[in-house]
């Protein structure tokens, strides 16, 4: 075996960056979406050995709805991306393409066992192009095909170095190609067939027998004419060890899986569900169309599932004429290298060997698959067809008649190869180019036009969404998804009559409940979400609350670990009032699902509206051990602290709103409540800029304006909070305790007497009944000096609070002062004294701004804010020189009570609405 060397390596990994540098501006597209964005199992706060504990995709291998895909290392380099460069995609594809550049590097080591150096290098060159290869490079799920690799070929040249002089046994690298095997199946499943290519390389290729040869020596000692050579006993113990591991990692795949394989419907794969024959003769005919996409990959698609590929359904179609060439090429390779003996035929053999052996775990052979043809599952299989066109070529152009041809049609292929890679790969760039380059390909499968419309609706184009959409039902009538997502678009156009009719028809496709026969075998679990999306759809109508119910109670009979089922039904009974049924719900879901930060958080808000604060801490710190990043926690446990008034709860309500305002830094509440703890600390100067910020993400923000005219008028400087005051008029021109507090500023700083009654005036006109804005109106007749209206004011206002003391005593110092004005003329001594007014504090004002943010499992929208005002004195002047002061012991009650007001707190509102 030649080694490689430098030169040989430079080629391949430049001619790998020529054929994929535009793979690195790619995004994360089609199943990416799952493994990467929707993966839990990539974060950090995430434990490792969840990696080992969940499939592919991050769902528990126990669950139903598993797709059974173990393969936690690629998982692993994963979450090393994410720990390097999170979600930016470009790192994903830059990791993906050293890896292809490393399996053709180790692929041109395999090919110089078999091939010269110039073949091995064309094989590998042909290896590096092949645009059949976009899908497991460009496309980051394909990685899996890609380490997997790795391994399986350093198992296989491990395992070439096992002979040793004398034909003995080197056991090292037997040990060594068991170890990489393991490694290889736990990056992909495909990585444990290996074993096979292994055995046929000891028997045929470093043992040197042909079939024949075994034949006969089986034959001679079945008769006992003559014993089991020792060269053969040795390769029969090396195949037992071989064979004994591989049942090993068999045994303990089975046990990862717990014995169930992963439920697929019609849809993924219809030929997998017909009868005999269409079954046999449809996935006969899969061999040879995905040697067809190996020989011409001039029709690529992503996706073949569906209605792709029409099931073969006669022994008369035409196409059974290619399934019939195709084997009878096959059979006429497998006895030439198996029956002939030498270098050509060893070649061949083992070309084969790597076309086939790998693609047996997809081929539908021994166990159905959720596709139909992926062309990421050539990636191995493509070596084997690289080989053997490498040595057609070599045969070809050793005739000097076709040498210079045989060089002018490999150059051609490689050159166009490359090209159809390179503009393949845009094709990967985004959901739409992806999907829409595959509709050309291919218009029979509703997947393709449902993704289209995804794409569409993720852009907000619901209008061309809604086009692809229906298209779909019309490509597959009976498809449910389809019809849930004509549903779910008709409702984000707010069609809602249309949307509950397209739910309607989904749910009527699904199938009916069987006796006995279990329910998620017959359908995919994710269809079930048709009676989750109509019952969130109907129960915006508060009428129909009990039928949503119906609905979701439905979905949890047909599957009691359905767990999005419990969820929605938690945000359900809350708006219902029924806390206590909500959090069994939520409790019900936890059951199934305890490292759901989102579980915990809901459950902390079923605590809220049950008036257990405590409670509902604990869940929110239970949410953010599992998810330190959790938005909704942090905010709404950092406002929960705030309000509970404990002083030393504080430094930790302020670090989860600055982690928030960190995750958030567009939403102006996170910096309002900062504003608001430190309000409550005195830390004035912090308080303002905190204020200033939120006003600048949100000019309008209604708390926000208030509370810094507030923090203006508590620290004297009552002029700078008029302008403020003015611009949340603008905005708010009913807010009356912004009213109040202009009045109040108007009265006693710029003595605008006109001003401050314009401002009360207009609070009574939106509520007559307001006890602040009459009773400091009254002020304003007494400092206009008319007593007389005064006094019937503040008669009034007494009728409508009487239990204030602070109006009864200002009313008696109103008619105090009207006795002592019928004696000016008389000539008394000046001993009459007049009182002054002092208008009463204005209470505090607790205002909730309602915001929403969307939730990764369901729509809670937390309550934002909260706001809180001092208690302000609306002091009434007397031109009498003698009125009289207040005592020190009342100046200081009311101080106390302005302290208490500030206290006062309104609970965070909870608005639920669920999707």
């Amino acid at each position: 075996m030649a080694d490689i060397n430098l030169k040989e390596v430079t080629l391949i990994v430049g001619v790998v960056t020529a054929c994929y540098w535009n793979s690195l501006f790619c995004g994360f597209v089609f199943d990416d979406v799952s493994a990467i964005l929707d993966n839990k199992d990539l974060h950090p706060s995430t434990p490792l050995k969840t990696l080992f504990q969940n499939d592919f995709w991050g769902t528990p291998m126990s669950e139903e709805r598993s797709h059974k895909s173990y393969r936690p290392l690629t998982v692993l380099t994963f979450r090393l991306n994410y720990l390097f460069s999170e979600l930016k995609p470009m790192s994903y594809h830059l990791l993906n393409m050293i890896f292809h550049a490393v399996v053709s590097v180790i692929f041109l080591k395999v090919c110089k066992l078999f091939l010269d150096n110039r073949s091995s290098v064309i094989a590998s060159l042909l290896f590096a192009v092949h645009p059949i290869h976009t899908e497991a490079v460009t496309g980051v799920v394909g990685r899996a095909e890609l380490l997997s690799s790795i391994f399986f070929l350093a198992a296989f040249l491990s395992y070439t170095k096992s002979k040793g002089p004398d034909n003995s046994i080197v056991w090292t690298p037997i040990a060594l190609t068991v170890v990489l095997v393991a490694v290889a199946t736990l990056c992909k499943e495909q990585g444990i067939t290996v074993v096979g290519i292994c055995c046929v390389y000891e028997v045929f290729i470093a043992q040197g027998y042909t079939l024949p040869l075994l034949c006969t020596t089986a034959g001679q000692f079945f008769r006992g004419k003559s014993n089991i050579p020792f060269s053969m006993l040795q390769t029969l113990i090396k195949l037992i060890v071989l064979m004994f591991s591989t049942l090993l990692l068999v045994v303990i795949r089975v046990q990862v899986i717990q014995s169930q394989l992963p439920v697929f419907t019609r849809f993924d794969n219809p030929a997998a569900v017909s009868p005999t024959p269409t079954r046999q003769l449809t996935f006969n005919y899969l061999l040879p169309l995905n040697a067809w996409l190996l020989l011409n990959p001039s029709e690529l698609c992503c996706d073949w599932t569906m209605g792709t590929i029409p099931l073969i359904e006669s022994f008369l179609d035409i196409r059974n004429l290619a399934t019939f060439i195709f084997f009878c090429f096959l059979g006429a390779l497998g006895v030439f290298s198996l029956r002939y003996p030498g270098d050509s035929s060893k070649t061949v053999l083992m070309a084969l060997c790597l076309m086939a052996l790998p693609f047996i775990p997809a081929s539908n052979l021994f166990f159905p698959v959720g596709f139909v043809v992926a062309e990421r599952v050539l990636y191995v299989p493509s070596m084997g067809f690289c080989i053997l066109v490498a040595h057609g070529w070599q045969k070809i152009s050793n005739k000097s008649v076709l040498k210079k041809l045989s060089w002018v049609c490999l150059s051609m292929v490689i050159f166009t190869h490359a090209l159809k890679t390179l503009h393949r790969n845009w094709d990967w760039e985004s959901e739409y180019t992806l999907f829409m380059s595959a509709l050309k390909v291919n218009k029979n499968n509703a997947k393709l036009w449902n993704n289209v419309g995804h794409a569409l609706e993720n852009e907000k184009n619901f209008e061309r969404a809604l086009k692809y959409f229906l298209q779909a039902t019309h490509v597959q009538p009976d498809d449910i998804g389809a019809h849930m997502n004509v549903g779910r678009t008709y409702k984000n156009l707010n069609r809602t009559k249309e949307a509950e009719e397209s739910y309607m028809m989904a749910k009527s496709l699904m199938p009916q409940i069987i006796p006995g026969k279990k329910y998620a075998a017959r359908i995919a679990p994710n269809h079930l979400n048709v009676y989750i999306n109509l019952a969130n759809l109907i129960r915006a109508n508060e009428s129909r609350l009990e039928e949503a119910d119906q609905l979701y109670r439905q979905a949890i009979s047909m599957r009691p670990d359905f767990k999005q089922a419990y969820i929605s039904r938690g945000e359900l009974l809350l708006k219902m009032n029924k806390p206590l049924k909500a959090k069994e719900a939520y409790l019900k879901a936890l059951e199934l699902d305890r490292n759901n930060a989102d579980l915990w958080y809901n459950l902390a808000i079923v605590h809220i509206e049950l008036k257990e604060p405590n409670e509902a801490l604990k869940n929110f710190n239970r949410a953010l051990e599992l998810n330190p990043k959790h938005k909704l926690a942090l905010f709404n446990s950092a406002i929960l602290m705030q309000e509970s008034g404990e002083v030393k709860l504080r430094p930790e309500a302020r670090k989860r709103l600055l982690s928030y305002i960190n995750e958030e830094p567009q939403d102006a509440n996170g910096y309002f409540n900062l504003g608001m703890l430190a309000m409550d600390d005195k830390k004035d100067s912090e308080a303002e800029m905190w204020m200033k910020k939120a006003i600048k993400l949100q000019a309008d923000f209604r708390s926000a304006l208030f509370n810094l005219a507030l923090l203006y008028s508590q620290t004297a400087k009552e002029l700078m909070a008029l302008p403020i005051l003015e611009e949340l008029l603008r905005y708010y021109p009913d807010h009356i305790k912004g009213l109040i507090l202009k009045g109040d500023i108007l009265m006693n700083q710029k003595k605008d007497i006109l001003g401050a009654k314009k401002c009360f005036e207009k609070i009574l006109e939106m509520d007559p009944n307001n006890v602040q804005g009459k009773h400091n109106l009254c002020v304003v007749y007494f400092e206009e000096k008319d007593l007389l209206k005064a006094e019937r004011c503040l008669v009034e206002t007494l009728a409508l609070a009487p239990h204030e003391e602070y109006i009864q005593r200002h009313l008696n110092i109103v008619r105090d002062k009207i006795s002592s004005s019928s004696f000016a003329e008389q000539p008394v001594s000046p001993a009459g004294k007049t009182s002054g007014l002092e208008g009463d504090k204005i209470p505090t004002e607790n205002v909730k701004e309602v915001r929403s943010e969307p939730r990764p499992t369901q729509i809670i929208k937390p309550s934002d804010n909260k706001s809180q005002s001092k208690s302000n004195k609306l002091l009434g002047k007397s031109t009498d020189k003698e009125t009289p002061h207040k005592t020190t012991k009342e100046i200081k009650e009311i101080e106390k009570k302005r302290v208490a007001a500030l206290k006062r707190l309104e609970e965070i509102e909870r608005i639920l609405n669920g999707e």
